[in-house]
């Protein structure tokens, strides 16, 4: 069990000379982080008429994301400023329990938001029936649930392990990764239940995402015309872009041997689920949503309209 006083994250160490440049770059992302997803939150939860299943799930990937970005970007902030790299063993242990959980349940997510999709375009003139407020909230309870239950076993593992060959996390946060790296213990028990649990919990999600959009892709190309198609299409390629890119990092940085891991590849797919995807999401799911775009335009209004009536 490691006895140590915690662990140094190294960062990006390999441009010392740049850490003020960087430090002003993820600040700026967090900020577009925390106002691109809060601004999806206020939208959807301030106007009833999106109030229906798609838009509940966007308030839970909204929230994800937020959350995401909150547990690694304010301590790299901090040690991009202060250059104070060291975390408690708590801390990194805890910090690398929200992140899977956050990735495990988003993974589960995404897989909901895809049958989601296939039931509404599908089967349009059942959705309501086939997909309710009801099931939607059943469906994001349980990915929340199987998310928080996911992390305990690797947890448990990691806290027992000992690292007596370094103390030097090289990555921006706590990821499961360069921690096993740096154990001199067996961690051939921690991978074993990543490959179980992305077997048995995250191949099915993906399983599901695939068939989904199999089944709304043949169903798409049986439309005649090519305004409905091109309709159809616009309702889901959104959601097959987020669910590409995060399926696609994940898969490539976890479903794998330890001793593959290389520290700038990883870094640099970790940018892309850590700090890109939760960028993006906002952009993605509301550039072409008119409905989105709407309930932001009332919002503007009355809030134009408050400002004038207390003039």
């Amino acid at each position: 069990m490691y006895n140590g006083t915690g662990f140094i994250i190294e960062g990006f160490n390999d441009t010392k000379e740049l850490q003020l440049p960087i430090f002003i770059i993820f600040l700026l992302i967090y900020f577009i982080i925390l106002f691109g997803n809060a601004t999806i939150l206020i939208a959807i939860l301030g106007d009833s008429n999106l109030h229906t299943p798609m838009y509940i799930f966007l308030i839970k990937l909204s929230f994800i994301d937020i959350t995401y970005a909150s547990n690694i970007i304010p301590k790299l902030l901090h040690i991009l400023l202060t250059q104070h790299k060291t975390i408690s063993f708590s801390g990194c242990i805890i910090q690398m329990y929200i992140f899977i959980y956050l990735t495990c349940t988003e993974f589960l997510l995404l897989g909901a938001m895809a049958y989601d999709r296939y039931v509404a375009i599908c089967h349009p003139l059942h959705y309501y029936i086939l997909m309710t407020i009801r099931d939607c909230c059943v469906l994001i309870i349980t990915a929340s649930n199987i998310g928080l239950l996911d992390p305990v076993a690797h947890a448990m593992l990691i806290s027992q392990m000992d690292f007596c060959a370094s103390r030097h996390i090289d990555h921006f946060f706590c990821d499961i990764t360069p921690l096993l790296k740096l154990s001199c213990s067996d961690t051939s028990k921690v991978e074993m239940i990543t490959y179980i649990f992305g077997t048995l919990i995250l191949f099915p999600a993906f399983l599901l995402t695939l068939l989904s959009y199999i089944l709304i892709i043949s169903n798409i190309l049986k439309v005649k015309s090519a305004e409905g198609r091109r309709k159809a299409f616009s309702t889901c390629t959104s959601h097959l872009t987020s669910v590409t890119m995060f399926y696609g990092t994940i898969i490539c940085l976890y479903m794998r041997p330890t001793a593959s891991y290389a520290p700038s590849q990883d870094k640099f797919f970790a940018l892309i689920y850590v700090v890109m995807i939760p960028i993006l999401n906002p952009i993605i799911y509301s550039l072409k949503n008119q409905d989105i775009k709407s309930a932001l335009k009332k919002h503007k209004n009355k809030f134009s309209f408050t400002k004038q009536y207390w003039k």
